[in-house]
């Protein structure tokens, strides 16, 4: 029976789980006989630990990998550089710069999530574990992110001065540092604090569960809360409401197609393609959103308002 922090049942029931890289090198090290399947051949295997439906690994029995996702999310980084560009030249814009902070950490997950959950990159080798822990730790700062422009959009301190970007960015750091070291050390079993899992097949890991699942949902729920409370109690409009809605719809639905139709598709596709590519591309969607949405409350006809400094 699972428990909290076990990943033994999303790593063999969602395709291109990213965080099961980590699993699968701890049990390359510790037990390799509870690799079994098509995981139980590290060239071959694809992402995920026993996986009931999996993409094999790139040129395995002809294999593209995961190609729809590595095609959308090359389109993403385009997307996303053309956001930060535009976002850019709105000079006097509320939170411009922590907004496009926000957008270089998502821009920078993008290229990891292509490696981590591509099928390109050999099981339990170490540029994956690597490649998978700094992917988790921009992650787990992304949504610090997140939620640190609803705290700069309250105006509690100026935004884009020292007193905002300092505070941020120090816990920024401290989500990378602490996620990545703990995906490591689940991986390689650095020490025994956060590996290896008891029993092994638990693919256990409470710390990694928190600060890849339970954080990014809490922040993105906060940080809906605080916007929706900006734009209807402080600016008094409606429109941009429907923009947050939106968005946190869209981010709904990309966990939904992650989560629900990853082996759905993938079993109907004969293990070419999983639901991954298009959560991709609804989370892309998302951030196109929240830009819409920042434009939106940053508009020049709202230029008397109290929101601005």
């Amino acid at each position: 029976m699972s428990q909290f922090g076990d990943f033994e049942a999303l790593c063999a029931l969602v395709p291109s789980y990213t965080w099961c890289n980590l699993f699968y090198r701890q049990l390359l090290d510790e037990n390799p006989k509870t690799l079994v399947g098509p995981s139980a051949k590290a060239t071959s295997a694809p992402v995920g630990v026993n996986p009931e439906c999996g993409i094999p690994r790139v040129n395995t029995d002809g294999s593209l990998g995961n190609i729809a996702d590595v095609i959308v999310c090359g389109l993403s980084i385009f997307i996303v550089a053309a956001i930060i560009v535009h976002a850019g030249r709105r000079k006097a814009a509320v939170g411009r710069t922590e907004i496009r902070i926000l957008f270089f950490i998502y821009l920078a997950t993008l290229p990891l999530q292509l490696l981590t959950t591509g099928s390109l990159l050999q099981q339990g080798s170490t540029a994956l574990v690597a490649l998978t822990a700094i992917h988790a730790g921009l992650v787990a700062t992304l949504f610090w992110w997140l939620l640190g422009n609803a705290i700069v959009a309250t105006q509690i301190v100026e935004d884009g001065t020292l007193s905002s970007i300092i505070p941020l960015s120090i816990i920024g750091v401290f989500f990378f540092i602490a996620t990545t070291y703990i995906s490591l050390d689940v991986a390689l079993t650095l020490t025994n604090t956060f590996g290896p899992s008891n029993p092994p097949q638990a693919l256990t890991s409470v710390p990694l569960f928190v600060l890849t699942s339970i954080w990014p949902g809490v922040a993105a729920l906060i940080y809906l809360g605080l916007m929706l409370y900006i734009v209807v109690g402080i600016l008094n409009e409606v429109r941009p409401v429907w923009y947050y809605v939106i968005s946190a719809i869209l981010f709904i639905l990309s966990q939904l197609a992650y989560f629900l139709l990853s082996k759905v598709i993938c079993q109907g596709s004969s293990a070419k393609v999983d639901g991954s590519f298009i959560a991709t591309l609804l989370e892309t969607a998302t951030v196109v959103v929240l830009y819409v949405a920042w434009r939106s409350i940053t508009e020049e006809d709202w230029d008397n308002d109290g929101y601005y400094p």
